[in-house]
């Protein structure tokens, strides 16, 4: 499905040397804060791990744009400790590089027992289908793995899919409207409280029948 957003970025890197400016880094702070007592000192140590991992792979800059969907310049103001990224974006950069988004941020303090996603720390992805909004609401480190997102589709809204993994499957729930589903040949409708589940390592796509609203979960992707 979609993830997104591994597809490559065209815009053009910038030459520039900004200035330092003071970051927000709050809504990773947030997030982080769900997982450690001491987030500062996480996020002192993000740049320098960011970099590490995308050379223990052999990647540049350009290759870890272009599978993440991060621009360039993105990643390289990141890795200078310039830029905060969002979640989405570490969300992207950790899939490109294959790390555990945990392993990547753990400092040595103790996980709490609830880690907790607050609604406005969601991260949304617009650019995906027509007429369809896609949230974030798995952990960074499930990407690739165990993916879940909360579709939200505006009337007659599309999400068009290309095959992922061998053996990728997809379990779509609708939670309010109708949805058509479409994997490879097959062709099936679910409504309210249904439950469809069918390969996604095939041309697949859902379709709105007027607004509605889903849950979906992305096995091997």
């Amino acid at each position: 499905m979609c993830p997104f957003v591994y597809a490559g970025s065209n815009r053009p890197a910038l030459r520039c040397q900004p200035e330092r400016a003071v970051i927000d880094t709050s809504p990773v702070r947030r997030h982080i804060s769900g997982m450690t007592e001491n987030p500062d000192a996480i996020l002192t140590l993000l740049p320098a791990r960011l970099k590490e991992a995308r050379r223990t792979q052999g990647l540049s800059l350009d290759a870890v744009a272009k599978l993440s969907g991060v621009s360039r310049s993105m990643v390289s103001q990141i890795e200078r400790g310039e830029s905060s990224p969002t979640i989405a974006t570490l969300w992207n950069l950790t899939r490109a590089l294959q790390v555990d988004f945990a392993g990547l941020l753990d400092a040595g303090a103790t996980q709490t027992q609830i880690e907790v996603l607050r609604a406005a720390d969601v991260p949304t992805i617009e650019a995906r289908g027509t007429g369809c909004s896609i949230l974030i609401l798995s952990p960074p480190e499930e990407a690739g793995r165990h993916e879940v997102y909360e579709l939200r589709f505006a009337k007659d809204g599309v999400l068009n899919s290309q095959p992922h993994m061998h053996g990728a499957r997809e379990h779509l729930s609708v939670i309010e409207g109708a949805l058509e589903v479409t994997s490879g040949d097959s062709v099936m409708r679910i409504d309210a409280g249904d439950t469809a589940r069918y390969a996604a390592d095939v041309p697949h796509k859902i379709t709105a029948l007027g607004e509605a609203r889903a849950y979906l979960v992305v096995q091997d992707a």
